[in-house]
């Protein structure tokens, strides 16, 4: 299973993203990083997979593409959410996977089908799928009939709040998708990681508990978690 940093950057700066109230988004300073500077923060943490947000262009401002080419290149894959709002926003930047996130993806569901690369991003608060507001099994299910490498479970509002996952929902929306799924928001420590492993799923994204130390860094270096 493999084991993605996420990174969120605003205004040239790693910050540290919670419940998706990007308003209060301040720079990440007080983590295994003695500098929220993109660069020096992946110099110090050393990630093998790295996921990034693009919270300039998910907004709809200027995309922050040079920075995000140099963070790439520090890292063996480099998962990139910038918001993107057709199939052409893909290419924008190379050697990275890009994501597409229902958020901003597309305005129907049926839309999504123009896509022939990346990952689809199910982009969740309060239990339902952004903008469409059904539950993420059954967009899971949907998702299955599109040409997405495969899926990322986002749950927006539990991002950075460390709040655990429930194995009955883990179970619903692997049960759903038969493609590779990575899971993001609310990873609490290593017992969830050991949870999404049972469950199937593929990959977790995660931040807050690496710097909290409830995730081992080394864990992170290596990509993978070391049981």
């Amino acid at each position: 299973m493999e084991l993605i940093l996420a990174v969120d950057l605003a205004g040239g700066l790693v910050v540290h993203g919670k419940s998706g109230m990007r308003a209060g988004y301040r720079p990440l300073t007080w983590g295994l990083s003695p500098s929220a500077e993109p660069e020096a923060y992946l110099a110090a943490l050393r990630p093998r997979f790295l996921y990034i947000a693009d919270l300039e262009s998910i907004q709809g401002r200027t995309p922050q593409d040079d920075l995000v080419r140099r963070c790439a290149a520090m890292v063996e894959r480099c998962y990139l959410d910038r918001g993107v709002r057709s199939p052409a926003g893909c290419a924008a930047v190379a050697d990275v996977t890009p994501v597409i996130g229902t958020e901003t993806g597309a305005a129907a569901i049926e839309d999504l089908a123009a896509y022939r690369e990346g990952y689809l991003s199910i982009d969740i608060k309060g239990g339902r799928v952004l903008p469409w507001g059904i539950r993420p099994a059954e967009m899971l299910a949907r998702a299955s009939e599109f040409s997405f490498e495969g899926c990322i479970i986002l749950n927006i509002a539990a991002v950075g709040t460390e709040q655990g996952l429930a194995r009955e929902d883990l179970e619903e929306m692997r049960a759903s998708y038969p493609g590779r799924l990575i899971y993001g928001g609310g990873v609490a420590g290593v017992d969830d990681i050991r949870l999404l492993e049972a469950t199937g799923f593929d990959g977790a994204i995660i931040a807050t508990a690496v710097h909290r130390g409830t995730v081992p860094l080394e864990w992170v270096r290596r990509g993978r978690p070391c049981w």
